[in-house]
């Protein structure tokens, strides 16, 4: 075990605890050549997605759906269920069958958005921290775990403590752990902002600190790293995608961080997550700004359209599931009006009817929901 990153002590009942060193690691992360390309590479696609967020001129359309996806698939790292047709159709009707999948994903969307908002008012510290938890298990199957509070008994990562992959620290160095977690956080230091991102990402899985939610909170820490250095002023990117596909690698760098101290490796690993997250969402963005472009054009030459048709074009990039009633609703217009509005839809190929039923249809508009779920 190399002391770089900390040590396993034996605990008085019998199993070993890692106790972890605080950051930054000694000695210094050695910077070479791979971790420099890639972080200069990370920095340029970061800013260039940065821009496009700036350029967009409705950049809800595209905050909302990358928001959507990092919750999604930040949650189904740890095993959740559902879908963005679930959370989507919850969203639209608050119907579903997995809703306590469902829950957890609405949740996180909550969460990320309470600690953005957070951000505006106070430094990233343990307070945002907290809330955001409470927020991400406030729901009925998790009360058990204390949301917002740090765990005041043993965790661990496994089937059972005696078979656990991993033992976080005993939870009386939990406070002093994320205290000093803080004070790195805050620190005006050397790092380049996203090896410090890399670094925090991996002390708060390390620590541990609550008692269910570690992954999703410290994947949330990321999204909130970035926009509080304002290399992302806009939540428009979702890390979780790169981690759900190579999440086995994924806990395997985590691990090897903490069982040889080589913070490099993991480094270079959350880099290479950022350059690609950062190239795939400016590709998602590239798409739907053509798909958008696309069917505007394509209403536009119809002479049944109006006005209203393009305004409804721009609520289904925000809410892609739909009814007459909500086109009625959000249009300020007559139910037959929205029916006409949906009928126009559906022969454009925009809208897809979903229930196969002559009344209370459902819609779904399907040249969106294939770019956002492929």
């Amino acid at each position: 075990m190399n002391e770089r990153s900390g040590w396993y002590q034996l605990q008085p009942t019998g199993y070993k605890a890692f106790i972890l060193q605080d950051l930054p690691p000694q000695p210094p992360v050695e910077i070479g050549e791979d971790i420099r390309k890639l972080l200069i590479s990370a920095e340029q696609r970061l800013a260039e997605l940065n821009g496009i967020g700036f350029s967009l001129p409705n950049p809800d359309l595209f905050i909302a759906m990358a928001i959507r996806k990092e919750a999604l698939l930040s949650s189904q790292i740890e095993g959740t269920q559902a879908t963005m047709t679930d959370v989507l159709t919850y969203e639209t009707w608050e119907e579903v069958d997995n809703l306590d999948d469902v829950q957890d994903v609405v949740n996180y969307i909550k969460s990320l958005r309470h600690g953005i908002a957070r951000l505006e008012e106070l430094p990233l510290c343990l307070r945002i921290i907290k809330e955001c938890h409470n927020i991400l298990l406030n729901s009925v199957r998790r009360y058990e775990k204390t949301p917002g509070e740090f765990r005041k008994s043993q965790n661990w990562i496994g089937p059972s403590l005696k078979n656990a992959t991993f033992v976080p620290p005993p939870h009386e160095r939990v406070p002093e752990a994320m205290g000093n977690l803080e004070k790195f956080v805050n620190q005006e230091n050397s790092h380049p902002f996203l090896i410090k991102c890399a670094l925090i990402h991996y002390q708060f899985e390390t620590i541990h600190p609550f008692l269910d939610g570690n992954g999703r909170i410290g994947r949330l820490l990321i999204d909130l790293f970035i926009h509080w250095k304002g290399l992302l002023n806009k939540p428009l990117i979702y890390t979780s995608l790169f981690f759900k596909q190579n999440r086995q690698e994924y806990f395997d760098r985590l691990m090897l961080t903490r069982k040889k101290g080589d913070f490099e490796q993991w480094i270079e690993f959350f880099l290479k997550a950022m350059v690609w997250s950062a190239e795939h969402a400016v590709e998602k963005i590239k798409q739907i700004l053509l798909l958008q472009e696309n069917l505007r054009q394509k209403i536009m030459r119809e002479k049944k359209a109006s006005l209203r048709s393009i305004q409804l074009l721009d609520i289904l990039f925000i809410s892609p599931l739909t009814n007459i009633t909500n086109i009625a609703k959000k249009l300020d217009i007559s139910f037959q009006a929205a029916s006409e509005q949906a009928k126009l839809f559906l022969r454009l190929g925009i809208l897809e009817e979903l229930t196969g039923q002559k009344r209370s249809r459902k819609f779904a508009f399907a040249p969106y929901l294939k770019i956002v779920e492929e």
